[in-house]
């Protein structure tokens, strides 16, 4: 199987991917399972390469995926407009390797694994 289903259709298991990586990007630190947390990291080490492009396109088509249905539309634009300035001038010089999952333990209510997924400073 190429990816985790998660439990979930593909059309909500898109909108978990949307939500967790604006979350990311906005906080650079979320707290999540671990097995979320694997299959997040893909999909946001391709939105920072977007963000390293910087190409009208590239800000069309990270635009398109970071969740703009927020209640606070300046969230949305401070998502995309915080992933093309700040984090991918951050990360110019690096290639590839931007996320980093730490495991936390198992949760408390159903013991499922916990894990941290930060960009890396």
């Amino acid at each position: 199987m190429a990816y985790a289903k998660l439990g979930r259709d593909s059309a909500a298991r898109k909108a978990l991917f949307r939500d967790l990586a604006t979350d990311l990007i906005i906080n650079e630190r979320i707290q999540t399972t671990h097995s979320k947390a694997k299959a997040l990291r893909p999909i946001v080490e391709k939105m920072i390469t977007l963000g390293k492009r910087g190409d009208l396109h590239a800000r069309r088509q990270a635009a398109a995926f970071i969740r703009n249905e927020v209640a606070d539309q300046e969230a949305n634009q401070n998502a995309v407009q915080k992933l093309f300035d700040d984090i991918a001038k951050r990360y110019a010089e690096r290639q590839g390797g931007y996320t980093r999952i730490l495991k936390v333990g198992p949760r408390q209510g159903d013991g499922a694994e916990m894990a941290i997924i930060e960009l890396v400073k």
